[in-house]
């Protein structure tokens, strides 16, 4: 139980005789305590802590429950895995119960035994304990919809479980990001996740076929459809039957065959260029672009029928800048892999670190795998150095909402440890040098993060 001594408990109650009594009989705690909501709320942003004991009756109003159930909402609200137990009179059970409803952990009427309290409140840790543990578990899963992908910024995973949740349905997918970002990695990811994953994946990208050509590309002609067509070839959407296909630029797709693709799209039959018959096809759309196509459609760029169609599941990926630790992170996977090609054993120097961890990557992990490609092939010594790289200087992107001091602190800390990592290209030992801190303690920083070693 020495562990939980350090953790603190929240007694809110404004009788101050039954407040010291509470507190007396939960001595082998760090207890806190509030007399009102207003200063309950204060200690909860203050101290998080995992177990609250909370009268109903509170001030203004304290023969009344209102300011009670107010209470407990707000703590819900700021944190759903705290464990609240509410005190209530010998005959208000109804009101125990409607609050255990209304996010509760347990109930104890007064007066109460000191003995029964304590197993309570010790029975709530425990519950914390567990669920904390469980989702540090859970956050050391790497999805399967991550194939592919080198990460460890807290937003690319979840995108990435967000494309392990969308895989196993057939909805349209529309992926958004700055060129470079990685949207056909995700599409392959999307496929191979899916009950789809035996079909082919076919990928066209519709701003490198001119208008002209990009139908039958698509739907396919039908022999002599037009000067050059030899015999009948299917297009890529029938290639794709049973599979998937991933419309990459959807946003450059003149609007004479966006009406063609709608029709497709609703009706699930194709005709090829120059023929006449019906030929379904059962396929997934996956389409990606850097667009933004809810402007085209204002524009009248883009069809708004279409852009509904294929927008029933949107999956917005952020640019490598945004990634915490993420650029450190590929470019050591990327000098080992061009190492390998090229037959050089080479190793990033801090100053080559530091310029690719402070530059905005406009071109996003395309400029960044480039750039370590000409580098390994360019550098003299077996240090890449920042010469080699050769990056302008340029401050990160930065920013984010106002949080409050313990939310930034941790903040700070994950983010730290997070680049670290990424620097030390995962030896923890390197990466606890670099934050000044011994090995223990980062492994200690790692789990409270849900970071694998």
């Amino acid at each position: 139980m020495d562990g939980e001594k350090l953790r603190p408990l929240l007694i809110v109650e404004d009788d101050l005789a039954l407040q010291k009594q509470i507190k007396w009989s939960l001595d082998r705690y760090e207890s806190v305590v509030a007399g009102d909501g207003e200063s309950a709320m204060a200690q909860v942003r203050r101290y998080a802590p995992a177990v609250v004991t909370m009268d109903l009756g509170l001030p203004p109003d304290a023969d009344a429950v209102s300011e009670g159930f107010r209470l407990l909402e707000q703590i819900i609200a700021a944190d759903p895995d705290t464990k609240v137990i509410v005190l209530t009179g010998q005959n208000d059970q109804s009101h125990a119960l409607q609050a255990v409803a209304g996010g509760a952990y347990d109930f104890l009427s007064k007066p109460f035994e000191p003995e029964v309290l304590n197993l309570i409140v010790e029975r709530a840790y425990r519950m914390h304990q567990l669920q904390a543990e469980n989702k540090r578990l859970r956050a050391l899963q790497l999805p399967e919809g991550c194939a592919g992908l080198l990460t460890r910024d807290p937003q690319m995973l979840r995108l990435c479980r967000t494309i392990e949740k969308v895989a196993a349905t057939n909805v349209s997918v529309m992926l958004l990001g700055e060129s470079g970002t990685g949207k056909e990695v995700l599409a392959r990811s999307l496929h191979q996740q899916s009950p789809r994953r035996a079909g082919r994946f076919v990928a066209i990208n519709c701003a490198a076929i001119p208008d002209n050509l990009l139908e039958s590309e698509l739907f396919g002609y039908e022999k002599g459809a037009f000067t050059g067509a030899a015999k009948t070839t299917p297009g890529k959407i029938e290639t794709a039957h049973g599979g998937t296909l991933m419309l990459d630029e959807i946003g450059d797709m003149p609007l004479p065959l966006q009406a063609k693709l709608l029709r497709f799209l609703q009706e699930r039959v194709l005709e090829r260029v120059g023929g006449r018959q019906e030929i379904p096809v059962d396929v997934r759309v996956v389409c990606a672009t850097h667009q933004n196509l809810q402007q085209g459609v204002k524009d009248g760029r883009f069809r708004e029928d279409l852009y509904y169609r294929l927008a029933e599941i949107v999956v917005d990926i952020p640019p490598l800048r945004a990634r915490v630790g993420d650029a450190a992170l590929l470019a050591h996977a990327f000098v080992r892999r061009f190492g390998q090609e090229y037959g050089r054993s080479l190793v990033l120097a801090d100053d080559a670190l530091h310029a690719i961890e402070s530059y905005a990557w406009p071109g996003n992990i395309r400029e960044l795998e480039n750039c370590i490609k000409r580098a390994t092939i360019m550098a003299d010594a077996a240090q890449i150095t920042a010469d080699d790289i050769g990056l302008p200087g340029s401050a990160g992107a930065a920013g984010g909402r106002p949080l409050g001091l313990r939310e930034t602190r941790e903040a700070a800390e994950q983010q730290a440890v997070l680049a670290a990592l990424a620097r030390a290209d995962g030896t923890v030992a390197k990466a606890a040098d670099l934050l000044g801190v011994s090995r223990p303690t980062l492994y200690d920083l790692m789990h409270r993060f849900g970071l694998k070693p």
